[in-house]
């Protein structure tokens, strides 16, 4: 806390200064980092004296507001709780909105409805948060389902959050797609990826290195199509990235949301290739590719969630899926904090 006042004081002094716009990129990024420092400090301070005015009601002794002083005091635990937890979310991104992108796996129709029921998690999961939610891109399966789908989460610490949820997700159950109602087990890649902003220093796209492709977006089953070619694909030379974005009607709207995926793809692949530049350093880079699965979700033949990351479980699958991960984040952030 002491840290985050004398920084906030520091920043708030190079703000009055008299050419702090002179360089107006910079001075926004400032900006953006004095409210989110001051909103932390102001938040703190309001904890700190509720906790000071509970003292005094405690050291007055009186029993006719034992009652009230027992329910504030499960209310502050509960809320230190939900501080420390989001003191763990320190990372250079981790305040920031999140951009979660799921794909299908190998097996059909079966990989695509579980790809729809984590959509389905993540989205319940950000609802309870509080969080905005937009979806930029989908690409529904043939029979039911989805083969892939990218959906922007807006609010402050989204992908510190989220970023727990990265890798392969598993799913053990009775198939409803099949008739014989055998056991199946299904995969889905989670990518979760921080939003950059439009003033990132970090990121700078030339327009010159651009390729945009327009088509004709369509539904499921070529349901929807639209008869105007609305859909967008930007292909960035250098790297080889391609985003796809078809879920606006307007051409403008899904080329500026497959820039703002294209701008979060860069950002990772920069901070990978430093990850990975630190790892060789320290002599244990390992090549990033899907592997083995993060968490297994058992339906069949007995119910559990597993993260094979932390040995984090629950015997209450159904919460999961309505999106109860918050114990699963915190234990996966305890164990990269550690």
């Amino acid at each position: 806390m002491a840290g985050k006042e004398a920084q906030l004081s520091q920043l708030e002094k190079q703000t009055e200064q008299p050419d702090f716009w002179n360089d107006s990129t910079a001075a926004q990024r400032v900006m953006k980092t004095v409210s989110n420092l001051r909103d932390d400090v102001d938040s703190w301070r309001g904890f700190r004296q509720h906790i000071n005015d509970l003292t005094e009601l405690a050291r007055l002794d009186d029993d006719s507001l034992r009652g009230e002083l027992e329910t504030e005091i499960a209310k502050v635990e509960k809320e230190l709780d939900k501080r420390s937890f989001a003191a763990m979310l320190s990372g250079k991104y981790d305040a920031d909105s999140a951009l979660l992108a799921i794909h299908a796996g190998a097996g059909g129709t079966d990989s695509q409805d579980w790809a729809a029921m984590l959509q389905r998690m993540y989205l319940r999961w950000a609802e309870s948060r509080g969080f905005e939610t937009e979806i930029l891109d989908v690409t529904p399966g043939e029979e039911a389902g989805t083969k892939s789908i990218t959906i922007a989460i807006n609010g402050k610490y989204a992908y510190g959050y989220l970023r727990s949820e990265k890798g392969v997700h598993r799913l053990v159950r009775l198939s409803p797609f099949d008739a014989a109602h055998r056991r199946h087990t299904s995969f889905a890649l989670v990518e979760v990826l921080p939003q950059a902003s439009m003033d990132d220093a970090e990121i700078e796209i030339n327009p010159n290195d651009l390729k945009m492709d327009v088509f004709r977006s369509s539904g499921a089953g070529g349901q929807n199509v639209q008869k105007n070619a609305t859909a967008v694909r930007l292909t960035h030379i250098p790297t080889g990235i391609v985003v796809t974005c078809q879920n606006e009607r307007s051409q403008l709207q899904n080329r500026e949301n497959a820039m703002r995926v294209l701008r979060a793809r860069l950002l990772e692949l920069k901070q990978a290739e430093k990850d990975q530049e630190i790892a060789v350093l320290r002599g244990e880079y390992t090549k990033a590719e899907w592997g083995s699965q993060i968490r297994s979700y058992v339906l069949h033949p007995y119910q559990m969630v597993k993260d094979h990351r932390t040995e984090f479980e629950t015997g209450n699958t159904q919460a999961v899926l309505d999106g109860e991960l918050d114990s699963f984040m915190e234990a996966y952030l305890k164990s990269t904090a550690s």
